[in-house]
């Protein structure tokens, strides 16, 4: 149950700084190009409005959308990997490097998150902010302990899960949560009667043979 909430999370934060980042920016540009326009009375009053903040709001979304981002993709299997050589190893041989790829994985992103949270520490203690926001900059750091450690957290539970199961998470890029695909169909393309597709050397020996039965009979009569 926590689990599951965790990941709905997650998702909602992905993908309300997506939507909310690509407003922000839709309404900045557009006030932009009409401030231009000399119309009277909506020149004035979107003169008024000042959106030097959205450019500075945009990229610190951006950068929150990323951290969670790259622990979804750590837990769904979308980010790419070089496993050319370890595919080719025997079976328990490629447990241990993938075993230890992910420990590594999270290793990582663990010192990055600890090193992160002690700088925003030492941060919320001044007084500094964004330049346009004014908003305190430990609150926006705050995205790097958050999301690495969500990300080292992820490394673990896939570890876990390749322990139990031997099986990667894998994203098939083709597939739209959602949607049900259809199954093809098990179609025999060298039975079907038409001149679209190819034909097996059975099916030409029998057309040869039905042609040649056909002929002898208009010559019988």
């Amino acid at each position: 149950m926590l689990m599951k909430l965790l990941d709905r999370l997650e998702e909602v934060i992905i993908a309300f700084l997506i939507g909310a980042a690509t407003l922000v920016i839709f309404v900045s540009v557009v006030h932009r190009y009409l401030v231009g326009f000399p119309i009277p009375v909506v020149q004035d009053y979107l003169l008024t409005l000042n959106l030097a903040w959205a450019q500075e709001l945009c990229i610190y979304m951006f950068v929150w959308m990323a951290k969670f981002g790259a622990a979804y993709g750590v837990r769904t299997g979308i980010h790419v990997g070089v496993d050319v050589l370890i595919n080719r190893l025997d079976a328990p041989l490629r447990a241990k490097f993938v075993v230890f790829g992910l420990l590594a994985g999270a290793l990582f992103t663990g010192l990055v998150g600890t090193m992160g949270a002690t700088f925003v520490w030492h941060m919320s203690d001044t007084d500094q902010t964004s330049p346009d926001l004014e908003w305190p900059m430990w609150i926006i750091y705050l995205a790097i302990p958050l999301g690495s450690y969500l990300m080292c957290f992820r490394f673990l539970q896939v570890c876990v899960a390749f322990l139990r199961t031997g099986e990667l998470p894998h994203h098939d890029h083709g597939h739209v949560d959602g949607i049900e695909e259809e199954k093809p169909e098990d179609t025999n393309w060298f039975q079907m009667d038409d001149n679209l597709h190819p034909k097996d050397i059975a099916h030409h020996e029998g057309a040869q043979r039905e042609g040649t039965q056909h002929k002898t009979k208009e010559g019988g009569q």
